[in-house]
């Protein structure tokens, strides 16, 4: 079952996504060599709690963090622990808020110190990819136009996506209906209608498409471990252009301050 929003709820949905970039913005702060993503983990939860939030993710289905903290090879779901970032690293971090009974969910890939051009421009193009599906969806299209978007243009890159893990519909529930798969046909799968809110989060492999989940039951990692680079914006679908309703914003801005020290 496919639930529509209403004005109303699209706007409680707005404060929601918009806790979560703000949460991501905190995270970003502190993302630096020497760090554990346990610390990462921390500050988040602060910060929703302090903001009126409760974490999404923590205790979903028994998912024991506030963030997914997804390092290098790991696609998604990577559980906050003692590691310590390093230079060179990537690190995926995927945050979930419940505000006012709505969900937000959004995804940032960042860099850690010195990262290797190739890797970087591994994150440029899914980021490029994202925002390549979203122009597709708008009322009227179907939903394998937007993965039909994200995978030519992955793949004519020489990425591969991830089949298995994909985006999915949000709202009151975490995640809802339909599935957003990061692949397709163009003019295939239900069509897209105004008031439909999801959440499309490309996940795009360096290496080869596939994937295998770890021992902790959660992270999922490629299978050749070449990295992975996972970004995610909760949208709603509107008749000509689609409303973004998380944003990248105020991370951009702290890496920019960051950039210019």
């Amino acid at each position: 079952m496919i639930y529509l929003k209403t004005d109303e709820e699209i706007e409680l949905l707005r404060l929601s996504n918009t806790l979560v970039a703000k949460t991501l913005a905190e995270v970003a702060k502190n993302i630096k060599p020497g760090v554990t993503t346990l610390k990462l983990d921390k500050i988040a939860e602060k910060y929703i709690r302090d903001e009126g939030g409760i974490p999404g993710f923590l205790n979903y289905q028994g998912y024991p963090n506030t963030l997914c903290t997804s390092v290098n090879e790991q696609v998604v779901h990577g559980i906050p622990g003692k590691y310590e970032l390093r230079d060179g690293d990537i690190i995926s971090v995927d945050c979930g808020v419940l505000l006012n009974g709505f969900y937000g969910d959004s995804a940032y890939t960042f860099k850690v110190g010195d990262v290797k051009p190739e890797i970087i421009d591994l994150l440029n193009a899914t980021k490029h990819s994202l925002y390549l599906g979203i122009d597709k969806a708008i009322a009227g299209n179907r939903l394998g136009d937007i993965g039909f978007a994200i995978q030519e243009y992955t793949e004519s890159k020489g990425y591969s996506v991830v089949r298995e893990m994909v985006g999915h519909g949000i709202g009151k529930e975490l995640h809802e209906a339909p599935e957003v798969p990061n692949y397709g046909r163009a003019g295939n799968g239900i069509q897209l209608k105004e008031g439909m809110v999801i959440a499309i989060e490309p996940m795009i492999n360096l290496g080869k498409r596939n994937i295998v989940q770890e021992s902790d039951g959660w992270t999922i990692r490629t299978s050749d471990k070449m990295v992975s680079a996972h970004f995610e914006h909760t949208i709603v679908i509107r008749k000509s252009k689609a409303e973004i309703l998380s944003s990248f914003d105020f991370v951009e801005e702290v890496l920019s301050l960051q950039s210019e020290k």
